[in-house]
């Protein structure tokens, strides 16, 4: 499960490849829009933008905006910015050099040799998916539920 300093960050990118037409954002404005309480925002933009996918200005006019285009910007590249990456078990964090709690060799036990395939399948697709997926996404969600027509009386 993601926690939710990053599932407030994928919020308050999004607001900003939607909301920012090339205009700063303010946190006040964002923290806001998202209902994500100030401080901990701070913090998280603070966080996104030394990791190089937000840039920010001082002053009258400043604010927070994307580094680079939303179609740039992957789910996993903000995930590894707050998380550090992710792990299913204990052997598979970091390197995956860890040893196995129950005393089993990674090498040969079932359980790992799986976790490590889902890894796989979940970073591809983290890697794969950027901002502009989510939000075309969202707005195709958006116009299918806008369409249907509720019959019940």
């Amino acid at each position: 499960m993601i926690s939710k300093k990053t599932k407030y960050a994928l919020k308050a990118m999004e607001h900003l490849a939607k909301k920012s037409n090339g205009r700063p954002v303010l946190i006040a404005e964002l923290a806001s829009a998202e209902n994500i309480p100030r401080k901990f925002l701070e913090f998280i933009l603070l966080s996104l933008r030394k990791g190089g996918l937000l840039t920010s200005r001082i002053g009258k006019g400043g604010g927070y905006l994307l580094a680079y285009e939303p179609s740039e910007i992957t789910l996993g590249s903000i995930i590894r910015i707050l998380e550090g990456g992710f792990s299913l078990v204990h052997c598979l964090d970091g390197n995956g050099t860890k040893q196995c709690e129950d005393g089993n060799d990674p090498s040969c036990c079932g359980i790992h040799l799986v976790m490590v395939d889902l890894k796989k399948s979940i970073t591809a697709i983290l890697e794969a998916t950027t901002l502009a997926d989510i939000i075309r996404k969202k707005e195709s969600a958006n116009r299918i539920k806008s369409n249907i027509l509720d019959y019940s009386i």
